[in-house]
């Protein structure tokens, strides 16, 4: 941090209750203090920044976007990996009255350049100089946009540009401001209202471009106000955030859950090194999307296959015995005094060990949302006796719209929030209203018009809710397929029990106005090529790997192990691999890693239309 920061800045202000989330982060940096708020490793050691710091930075920031005009409401993006200088610049800029809005940093330029103009952004914060290369390309086309700031430096020591200033010249131009303007950062905080725009979440746009989905500071601290609900508030719990950040769960449980808990993050390295990082820190709250959760059963269920037989055979015996112990409390009974005592050695002598090996031995609440996920799967985390419970939400919504009480039943999202309207359209839609309901979409008054109706957000999803208010998700209303039968399928049934395969990344099921259902796989690279080489299978890159008919045998009969619990004709009679190795940064996949299914069907027509073809 610059020396010309204002060291002494941290000044507790007043205020009539923490009803945004400049309030609510002051209080907690005054109330805090020197008390950790998160970590980062640099140099292979685990760094601590206090709160005391973390507002410091933010105010810095704050001032100096105050210095250089920024007005309430104006907006300011962050093109950034999740790193602790964009929750500085975050707090930083609602602290200032100006919203703060999120690109991902695997965008390409033409995506960044759509959000900088449909935001009307005014500055821009980027990482460094992958991301500045992106904003260089597209600010002749961006006529609002006055200064952007670097994080990250390295390889830029000669760059030099009016419009742009490095994230410590911020700092320093913040802390004179300050200086020169006392109290006015509490002036400013004070003045936040929580019906106020505070920040803009751009939808993943699985189908379209994305859409801006505006969310007031009353959104935020209603749900923060709801969330122990279902996530314990630790005040010394520890967490990983990985995740984008602009995405709304990571938002969520990196940005602003700690604001009311207490809890650290800690900023993994970066995603490939999550494996690594899990281990490392042991969180007690893990939140994330079902693909991590997916890769950390595929690592076990292959290495298990590797196992000597005496390890094969304990691990089958102590999954056994989890299992049980599962299954009892999913129905509500207690586990027998025999059975506990079994777990116990299970544990001590198996299941200990592989949640250590994925950093899960100290979990208290593992999440999982953003997309659907095989109740097989949580049934196995289950097992081993980490309590996995799954949530349900939107962008929209703010986040979480329904979890899991104490009674989990599987298979379901859970029951309502609090506070939350949960009902089924006549369609069988999943609506919701409540004080989380977005402000809408940005510049989109018919697709907000379409999304809200007389209060109530419709989310686009079809399901149906039990007689104790449990929710069952069984798919998006425009994924639905209807055969040429005439039989209604959900496809994301079938795609879920494919993916638990250890084999299968991701998969999507086709069969809308066809005679048959058919599939596109990719594989899990990892998992399959360490089948292949264990096989003596050649092949020299992916393409080749996929094309082996030993492959194609392996992809098969795990389709025909998900074919077996489904109806005849919801059954998948032909597949597809695709052949190269999909990154957030293709079109085919949103950030989240989530497939677009309409451009997936629209790109791989002719691949489709040749499983059709044979069989006509």
């Amino acid at each position: 941090m610059n020396a010309d920061v204002h060291a002494g800045s941290i000044k507790k202000i007043e205020v009539e209750g923490c009803d945004t989330i400049p309030k609510l982060f002051w209080h907690q940096v005054c109330a805090r203090d020197g008390k950790t708020a998160f970590r980062e490793k640099t140099l292979g050691i685990w760094r601590s920044t206090s709160w005391r710091e973390y507002g410091e930075r933010a105010r810095a920031v704050g001032m100096g976007l105050a210095s250089l005009g920024l007005a309430h409401g104006d907006v300011v993006s962050i093109l950034a990996d999740t790193i602790p200088e964009w929750l500085y610049a975050d707090m930083g800029i609602m602290g200032a009255g100006g919203v703060s809005n999120g690109i991902y940093p695997t965008d390409a330029a033409k995506q960044v350049e759509y959000i900088l103009n449909d935001s009307a952004t005014r500055f821009v914060f980027v990482e460094n100089e992958e991301q500045l290369d992106k904003f260089l390309e597209v600010r002749g086309r961006c006529p609002k946009i006055e200064k952007a700031f670097i994080f990250d430096m390295e390889g830029l020591s000669e760059f030099s540009d009016p419009q742009i200033l490095s994230f410590e010249e911020l700092l320093k131009l913040g802390g004179e401001y300050d200086k020169a303007h006392p109290g006015k950062w509490e002036k400013l905080v004070a003045a936040s209202r929580a019906e106020a725009l505070a920040i803009l979440v751009y939808t993943s746009g699985t189908t379209g471009p994305p859409k801006g989905a505006m969310l007031s500071h009353r959104n935020v601290i209603f749900q923060l106000a709801n969330a122990d609900a279902f996530i314990p508030m630790e005040t010394n719990g520890e967490q990983l955030a990985f995740l984008p950040l602009c995405h709304v769960a990571e938002r969520t449980f990196t940005a602003f859950l700690p604001l009311r808990s207490g809890a650290i993050a800690n900023f993994a390295e970066s995603v490939e090194t999550v494996p690594d990082n899990v281990r490392e820190v042991a969180p007690t709250t893990f939140f994330a999307v079902p693909r991590i959760w997916e890769r950390f059963y595929s690592g076990i269920a292959i290495r298990m296959k590797e196992a000597t037989w005496l390890g094969r055979t304990a691990y089958a015996w102590a999954l056994g015995v989890g299992m049980k112990i599962a299954e009892a409390k999913l129905e509500g009974q207690e586990p027998s005094a025999l059975l506990k005592l079994q777990f116990a050695v299970a544990d001590y002598c198996v299941l200990d060990n592989i949640k250590r090996a994925i950093g899960m031995h100290r979990v208290r609440f593992a999440g999982t949302g953003a997309a659907p996920i095989a109740p097989d799967l949580i049934r196995w985390y289950r097992a081993l006796g980490i309590d996995m419970r799954e949530v349900y939400g939107q962008t929209e919504n703010c986040g979480v719209a329904t979890g899991m009480p104490d009674r989990i039943k599987l298979g379901t999202v859970g029951v309502a929030a609090p506070n939350t309207e949960l009902k089924l359209s006549p369609e069988g839609e999943i609506v919701l209203r409540g004080p989380h309901i977005f402000m809408g979409y940005l510049n989109q008054p018919e697709k907000t018009a379409e999304t809200l109706r007389d209060g109530w957000l419709h989310t686009g999803d079809v399901g149906t809710i039990d007689n104790e208010g449990y929710l069952r998700i069984t798919d998006r209303m425009k994924d639905i397929i209807i055969t040429a039968g005439g039989k209604n399928v959900t496809p994301s049934e079938i795609e879920n029990q494919l993916k638990f395969s250890p084999y299968i990344s991701d998969a999507v099921v086709i069969g809308d106005r066809r005679k048959f259902l058919t599939c596109l796989v990719m594989i899990d690279y990892d998992s399959v090529s360490k089948y292949a080489q264990d096989s003596n299978v050649p092949f020299t890159d992916f393409t080749s790997l996929c094309r082996a008919r030993e492959v194609q045998d392996l992809i098969w009969s795990e389709i025909e192990k998900v074919n077996q619990g489904f109806a005849r004709v919801e059954t998948i009679k032909k597949f597809r691999l695709l052949e190269h190795q999909l990154s957030a940064e293709d079109d085919e996949v949103t950030p989240t890693m989530k497939l677009k299914r309409k451009f997936v069907n629209e790109k791989y027509k002719g691949l489709i239309d040749s499983m059709y073809a044979e069989a006509a």
